[in-house]
């Protein structure tokens, strides 16, 4: 199974299992990280699953929507690597996938 590497907003670093389908999102709601809150659940209205997406994956990624650009903009934690995790699939090409949960708003 694919690992994913979250940090958290405090600085702790947990490394995951999660099965390839899912979204990050639900990857890292699924494996208990509470401050990521994801309150749309995935639909890409809300921005409150917002990521730091390490530099390496950033090339791997599906290419960011206009929905998901708007959403990231009202956001000041916004930066260039940057993602809604809900909007990012986890596959196994994606083993290793590092994320930062990104302050609150």
């Amino acid at each position: 199974m694919p690992k994913l590497i979250v940090t958290t907003r405090s600085g702790e670093t947990r490394e995951v299992e999660a099965a390839s389908g899912l979204t990050v999102m639900e990857a890292i709601r699924d494996n208990g990280f509470d401050e990521l809150l994801a309150l749309c659940g995935g639909c890409c209205s809300c921005a409150t699953c917002h990521v730091h997406v390490e530099e390496e994956f950033l090339g791997m990624l599906p290419a960011m929507s206009a929905d998901e650009d708007d959403l990231l903009d009202s956001s000041d934690a916004r930066d260039a690597n940057s993602r809604l995790s809900c909007q990012i699939p986890f596959t196994d090409a994606l083993d290793g996938l590092r994320v930062r949960i990104a302050e609150e708003d």
